[in-house]
C-alpha cells in the first residue's frame, strides 16, 4: 500500500511509519519542524497550494493525517481541510485523527455518533477539521482518541518525570478524566482502518477512564519514580479552559477490530524482572 503520513515527526505519526514500513508499505512520511530522516518531506499543512502538490506527486492510495498543532487553529483546522481536499482531489483513502478536545464532558460518556461541543479553541479546530473533512471526503474514517502515552516520548510523561524531578512546579488534577491510549495501540489501529477502508468515526481510545493524576502515579510507578512527589489538585476552579470527564465510548470500533486497546492500567504495568 502506498501511504502518505501526514505529521510523520509527531508521536503518533512516527509510530504509524515504524508499523507500517514493518508490514512493507511504501511510506512518504512528512514534517513541518523536526526533520525525519531520509525520505522524509517537509510540508507545511496551513499552505494548501504545497498540501496539493505534495499529495499529487506522492500519488499516495491512504493518506494519514497525523499532524498535531494545539495551539494554531490554521494548522488543525485549515491544515485539515487542506489535506482533505488534496485527498478528493486525488481519489486517496483518508484516515484523519481527531481528538476527545470536541467535547465539553457534560456527557457521562461519548459513542461514535456524539455530537461535537467543544469549550476550547482547539477543540473549536478539531471539530471544524472533522466537518471538513467529512464534507470533502465522505468515506473517510475519523479517528477520535484520547490522551496518547508512548514509552517515556509523551507530553504528559515529560511532564510526570519533571514534576517527580522538582524540574518544574505544576499539579496532576484528580477530577480531569480521560481514557489513555498506548501510541502503539493506536497506530496499529489506524493503520487496520486504513486496510479495511472504514469509512466514518471510530473511537479509539483505552477502556479506562482514569484521572491526569492516577495515569501519573502509573507512570511514575513503571519509572520507578517516587509517586509521593507529584503534587495534586483540582481542576475545578482553577480558570483552566478545558474539559473534566470525557470518556470515549469505544465498544463498537473494538468489536470491528483485531488491535486490542489496553487501558493504561495494563500497558503501564512496571515489567516483571525473572528471579
Amino acid at each position: 500500500m502506498r501511504m502518505l503520513v501526514v505529521g510523520g515527526s509527531g508521536l503518533l505519526g512516527r509510530e504509524v511509519v515504524r508499523q507500517a514500513r514493518i508490514a512493507g508499505h511504501e511510506i512518504t512520511a512528512t514534517f513541518r519542524s523536526q526533520p525525519i530522516g531520509s525520505g522524509g518531506r517537509r510540508l507545511d499543512i496551513r499552505d494548501r497550494a504545497a498540501v496539493r502538490a505534495l499529495v499529487a506527486a506522492v500519488r499516495p492510495e491512504v493518506i494519514v493525517n497525523a499532524a498535531y498543532q494545539q495551539a494554531d487553529w490554521a494548522a488543525t483546522a485549515d491544515g485539515g481541510m487542506h489535506v482533505a481536499a488534496a485527498a478528493a482531489a486525488t481519489g486517496a483513502r483518508l484516515v484523519h485523527v481527531s481528538s476527545d478536545a470536541i467535547f465539553s464532558g457534560r456527557a457521562e460518556s461519548y459513542d461514535e455518533a456524539a455530537t461535537p461541543d467543544p469549550v476550547t479553541p482547539y477543540g473549536a479546530a478539531k471539530a471544524a477539521a472533522e466537518l471538513a473533512v467529512r464534507g470533502l471526503v465522505p468515506d473517510a474514517a475519523v479517528v477520535r482518541t484520547s490522551l496518547i502515552i508512548g514509552g517515556g516520548r509523551s507530553v504528559i510523561e515529560r511532564f510526570v518525570r519533571e514534576l517527580a524531578s522538582g524540574e518544574r512546579t505544576g499539579a496532576l488534577f484528580s477530577d480531569d478524566i480521560r481514557c489513555p491510549v498506548h501510541v502503539t495501540d493506536l497506530a496499529a489501529a489506524v493503520l487496520e482502518l486504513a486496510a479495511a477502508a472504514r469509512p466514518g468515526v471510530h473511537n479509539v481510545a483505552g477502556p479506562e477512564a482514569i484521572s491526569r493524576h492516577r495515569l501519573g502515579v502509573l507512570i511514575a510507578r513503571r519509572d520507578g519514580l517516587d509517586e509521593s512527589a507529584l503534587p495534586v489538585a483540582l481542576r475545578a476552579g482553577s480558570g483552566l479552559p478545558g474539559a473534566l470527564a470525557v470518556r470515549l465510548d469505544c465498544a463498537a470500533t473494538q468489536a470491528r477490530l483485531v488491535t486490542r486497546l489496553r487501558g493504561a492500567g495494563e500497558f503501564l504495568a512496571p515489567a516483571v524482572t525473572a528471579a
